[in-house]
């Protein structure tokens, strides 16, 4: 590769870790000797603020990324109701135990729930005495869960179930290996017919006697008669802050400190269709009451355990901003017209009530009763989800803006226009930029917002992502693309003020996109190469264990040669650079199309070790195809930001 190529390979940023600090930089260009000079200037003067909000997540309902993964119900289709409202329906994925001669299921409209009428009707016809002897172990139903329901030895888990009979009811509820042979739980419900007569909510805790990551629920009897279940709820009690959250996946995300969570969509918020859009008021109250919806975007149903109320939730435990994504009245294939759109903002308003409003107010007091009397720190909507082309988006826009600009002329706006190349024809706070590409065109995209006018909304790019044959499921290669484009987004941090990766996660078992920044199954959870960039690209943002300072270098070598690289620093104090205590990481590895996975979740993971020559005058080697970062210690913070302690925001 000549010299001219390998110039525009070689990309840097430098910055100070934990004083939200961007310093100048200027490189000057690789020579035939493969070596490049870099000059810092360090000083004060030269620095710019960082925005605190600059890096988050973006949550997407997409590769069941909450039913059947962030959210830790176990029971997959728990009320019945994804075979739809008409019955007799499909309960897949329940399954019978027992044949035609022992048991008949089927389902009616027969539930105590207004918004879910669908229940499992099960009549029994075998007994434990007579003619027809039922089976050893009972007949009944069982539930695998989302492809296999992980139980371990020792912990404990909750079952609720709603149970009516004709008769005395004397069932078992157990948690068994995929073959229903090994028991790994069990308890018993016994109840006469009077306790039974009516609808009755019935809790039951099991704990695991042995570990089996492929399990079963299962409802058993061997008493003849008719019985009906509902709202079949299995739950771990370890989920984090009891709130409903798998402990492994949330920990890996709170592990990157996003200081925003988008929520619930992308697509998933606007459907292929407006009657299949999630819609907050239908995701929030007991989760018996909710009904549920098929997502016809990703193809697959969900409880909405995981709603409007937890998402909202879950910005709060991680730390974060909410950012809140709602219906404009504009689907994929149908949309509603700007003279009919104010019951979709009433709905928008409402919502926003829900997260702040007064405990006494409609949507207030709701949320309350949920257990949240305090209001949520809702301070940014987006009005819609890539809409912006759609023949009615500008004219519902408009109307979103000016009520809730009227009604809480706090919140912060976001339109789905891209407003990077030229100005918006409408009023907003910030627009929505998304790129999906290749990795060379997401590397040359370090430069997409230099020339962006600084006048205006900012910009959010709520979505990005290598994609296509570079990207694989998670690729080292695209790993490094990636890098290249944070490194832009942090060098012009005065006009992008927030940035996310998509999608967030991806069940192994249902991969609707690739790739995707965290891969579990119901046991196990790996890092993409996206956690190692991340971490490398935007720790700066978390808190520390210690509270030293950093003057942190970051380099792409997007080439395929070692570079030499001098570099020069300049504005600070003589001698503030300190020899001990300064590192680098070197994310590399042995070919660009690795990754990461369950066998080797590190195969792609930044080496870090220490800087031997740390100093204001430096010579060093970066290898070929490699994102390093230069953690640079100072014996000194002359540089800080008014009124902010740097000790809380340090990185390593």
């Amino acid at each position: 590769m000549g010299s001219y190529k390998l110039h525009y390979s070689v990309l840097l940023l430098c910055f100070f870790v934990g004083i939200f600090f961007v310093p100048q930089c200027f490189a000057v260009g690789v020579d035939a000797n493969q070596t490049a000079r870099l000059f810092v200037n360090a000083s004060e003067a030269s620095a710019r603020l960082i925005p605190e909000t600059l890096f988050g997540i973006f949550f997407e309902e997409i590769n069941h990324a909450g039913a059947g993964g962030l959210w830790a119900e176990l029971v997959s289709n728990r009320g019945f109701e994804a075979g739809g409202p008409n019955v007799p329906s499909n309960i897949d994925p329940w399954s019978i135990i027992g044949d035609e001669s022992s048991l008949i299921v089927s389902t009616d409209r027969s539930s105590l729930f207004e918004r879910n009428k669908v229940a499992l009707r099960m009549e029994v016809l075998c007994d434990s005495e007579g003619t027809n002897i039922c089976p050893a172990g009972g007949v009944g139903v069982y539930n695998p869960g989302f492809w296999g329901m992980n139980i371990e030895n020792g912990k404990t888990y909750k079952v609720v179930l709603y149970v009516r009979s004709l008769g005395a009811v004397d069932l078992s509820v157990s948690l068994t290996g995929s073959n229903g042979l090994q028991t790994l739980a069990t308890a018993d419900i016994i109840a006469s017919a009077s306790d039974v007569s009516n609808w009755t909510k019935v809790e039951v805790l099991l704990e695991a006697k042995a570990t089996d990551h492929n399990s079963r629920l299962q409802l058993k009897t061997s008493r003849k008669g008719v019985i009906w279940f509902d709202q079949v709820s299995a739950m771990p009690l370890d989920t984090y802050k009891g709130h409903g959250f798998r402990s492994d996946l949330f920990e890996m995300v709170a592990d990157l400190k996003p200081r925003f969570v988008r929520f619930p969509g992308g697509c998933f918020v606007e459907g292929e269709w407006l009657r299949n859009a999630f819609r907050w008021k239908a995701a929030v109250g007991p989760w018996e009451e909710r009904p549920g919806h098929f997502g016809d975007v990703w193809m697959y149903w969900t409880d909405d355990g995981l709603g409007y109320f937890e998402f909202l939730q879950l910005a709060e435990d991680l730390g974060s901003l909410p950012i809140w994504v709602f219906n404009n009245g504009v689907s994929h294939n149908d949309q509603v017209d700007t003279s009919s759109v104010m019951p979709f903002v009433e709905e928008a308003l409402d919502g926003i009530e829900f997260a702040r409003g007064d405990p006494q107010s409609k949507w207030g007091s709701l949320r309350a009763a949920m257990g949240h009397p305090e209001p949520f720190d809702l301070r940014y909507v987006a009005i819609g989800n890539e809409d912006c082309g759609k023949k009615n988006y500008r004219g519902n826009y408009l109307k979103f803006y000016s009520a809730i600009k009227q009604a809480y002329p706090d919140i912060k706006m976001i339109s789905n226009c891209d407003g990077s190349s030229k100005q918006l024809d409408h009023p907003a706070d910030f627009y929505d930029f998304h790129v999906y590409t290749s990795a060379t065109n997401l590397f040359s995209m370090t430069h997409q917002f230099d020339r962006t006018s600084r006048n205006g909304p900012k910009a959010f790019i709520s979505e990005y992502a290598v994609t296509g044959k570079d990207a694989g499921t998670g690729s080292f290669l695209a790993a490094l693309a990636e890098a290249a484009f944070l490194i832009g987004v942090e060098k012009n941090s005065d006009i992008v003020e927030m940035a996310s990766y998509a999608p967030l996660f991806v069940n192994a078992n249902d991969r609707r996109w690739n790739p995707d920044a965290i891969v579990f199954n119901s046991s196990h959870v790996t890092p993409n190469k996206y956690i190692y960039v991340t971490c490398c690209i935007c720790n700066y943002l978390g808190n520390s264990s210690d509270s030293k300072n950093y003057l942190r270098i970051k380099i792409v070598n997007f080439g395929s040669v070692y570079v030499n690289l001098k570099i020069r620093v300049d504005g600070l104090e003589p001698n503030s650079i300190q020899f001990s205590g300064s590192t680098k990481s070197v994310l590399r590895s042995g070919n660009l199309t690795d990754e990461n996975s369950f066998k080797e979740p590190k195969k792609v993971a930044p080496a870090q070790s220490p800087l031997e020559n740390a100093g204001e005058d430096m010579d060093v080697v970066l290898p070929p195809r490699s994102f390093t970062s230069f953690d640079l210690l100072k014996e000194s913070s002359n540089l800080r930001t008014t009124g902010t302690d740097s000790s809380s925001r340090s990185s390593f």
